[in-house]
């Protein structure tokens, strides 16, 4: 099987820095399952073309596969796995550029964060779903997309297509996203996984899937292919990206259509899939909910405004998607970002372009690592703090240094803490237990409530709790937010 990437951004012979594959040599990585071969067909300052050309050894691969493979006998070693590009194709590209996909360059480190025009040619990709489903996948991601099907024999057009398809990608793309988005999609598209699908896929897919799953409009067919229709682990995956905010019900919902299915691709294990018909009567199409994380944001920027802040510090930053909102703002003349992650900094940096981020704005921001729980000067002096989806990452026994720390010593004008509504979760159809692995509790309104006053009385703040998000009248909001400022006189 073969893939390659081509690039015409001048001088085209940095590819090789960007992989890390010297254009003037052939290299072999052994896999569990064969060889990958890494080359360059061309190698000009015009034009430079990397080749992974995998050899699949199937004697091997069905021995290693043990008595308990339900391969029919034959099949293991008779089949397409040499000439196709499926997931052991995303297991080698994984392997073989693992450093360029994690987007580093030591050579060419503004490179890396660069996007470049790149063309990506598969010749022979099985793809459950045709030609289509290949745009829907890439073209949201910012390809231009070229999907032939591959006739079962050229000599016999009346015999059909085949399940495999040409593939040819374009588009101006960072070297990193693009190999993360074949890591992903190649198995999703084979709609199947030749290696055992561990519990720890789910950090692969959110790892390889960062900046683009959660908004892709098929994640939730993404997700559920690539970890192979398991729905306890989709169902995990699929609630840590809905905790990021996207449009949770519907990718919670593993009956939500994927396209047509013949009956051939339907097993015992995952029945029918099926289709809502659409009928004139329907009216125009349902404008898709809004993410929750945009809603938070927008709730949080509004009320941030109606207090008159000027300055904020965004504690529990991440990547720094506040931040970016609060900089494009000039009403907020100093914007602090913390968190305790060097690595979520690191990409917080990289997503508000710090290198290229003109004079005046940079000198707006101030990006620094800390801890919640242990007083820091660096903190004070802001007219607002803001913890967004961060308590319920504390463990309760230091909720009471984080409360010190932030009230307590810190003590700005106002705080703005948002947290989910564990009521709601409910209403996430698939969803058991807490909407992401690392959460250490998921407070009801009440136990909010009770929490917020608590904290109000102790340091000299009032109190209002506001919903975010649609305020379902059984349970809730998807998300409570709680408004403190400080007393006049404390």
């Amino acid at each position: 099987m073969l893939l390659t990437i081509s690039t015409t951004a001048r001088p085209a012979t940095d590819l090789g820095y960007l992989l890390h594959k010297h254009p003037d040599r052939v290299q072999e990585f052994g896999q569990s399952f064969g060889t990958a071969t890494v080359f360059y067909p061309e190698a000009g300052e015009e034009r430079c073309t990397a080749a992974l050309l995998l050899d699949v050894d199937s004697v091997s691969l069905a021995r290693s596969r043990g008595k308990g493979s339900p391969d029919f006998s034959l099949s293991q070693y008779v089949n397409d796995r040499p000439y196709a590009a499926s997931s052991l194709l995303a297991v080698a590209l994984a392997d073989v550029f693992r450093t360029a996909r994690a987007g580093r360059c030591r050579a060419r480190p503004e490179l890396a964060e660069r996007p470049l025009p790149l063309e990506v040619r598969l010749p022979a990709l099985p793809c459950r779903g045709g030609p289509e489903l290949a745009r829907r996948l890439f073209a949201p991601l910012g390809w231009e997309v070229s999907a032939q099907s591959v006739p079962l024999d050229e000599g016999f057009p009346e015999w059909g297509d085949s399940r495999y398809v040409r593939l040819e990608l374009r588009g101006a793309v960072r070297l990193a996203d693009a190999l993360n988005h074949l890591y992903v999609l190649l198995p999703v598209l084979d709609d199947g996984k030749h290696y055992w699908i561990a519990p720890d896929e789910v950090d692969k897919l959110i790892r390889a899937g960062e900046g683009w799953l959660r908004d892709h409009p098929e994640r939730g067919l993404i997700t559920r292919r690539y970890l192979g229709r398991r729905w306890a682990l989709a169902r995990t995956a699929l609630a840590r990206l809905a905790e990021l905010g996207d449009d949770t019900e519907e990718q919670l919902d593993p009956a939500v259509a994927e396209g047509p299915v013949t009956p051939a691709h339907v097993t015992p294990q995952e029945g029918p899939v099926t289709q809502a018909p659409v009928t004139p009567d329907d009216g125009p199409p349902a404008v898709p909910p809004r993410p929750l994380s945009v809603q938070r944001r927008e709730a949080v920027l509004a009320m941030l405004e109606e207090l008159g802040a000027t300055s904020v510090v965004d504690l529990g930053c991440g990547q720094g998607e506040l931040a970016g909102e609060l900089l494009a703002r000039p009403r907020f003349a100093r914007v602090g970002a913390m968190d305790v992650s060097s690595m979520a900094l690191t990409i917080a940096a990289r997503k508000l372009k710090l290198d290229r981020m003109p004079e005046l704005k940079r000198a707006r921001l101030h990006l620094f690592q800390g801890s919640l729980t242990y007083t820091d000067k660096r903190l004070s002096g802001y007219d607002a703090a803001v913890l967004m989806e961060v308590v319920e990452h504390v463990d309760p026994p230091r909720l009471e240094a984080l409360e010190r720390v932030v009230f307590g010593h810190a003590r700005p004008a106002h705080v703005l803490v948002t947290t989910p509504n564990a009521e709601y979760n409910v209403r996430y159809e698939f969803l058991t237990g807490m909407r992401h692995p690392d959460h250490r509790f998921e407070w009801t309104r009440a136990e909010f409530a009770h929490w917020a006053a608590g904290v109000a009385a102790r340091y000299g703040y009032r109190l209002a709790v506001k919903p975010v998000g649609d305020d379902d009248p059984e349970v809730g909001p998807p998300t409570q937010m709680g408004v403190f400022t400080r007393d006049q006189d404390s």
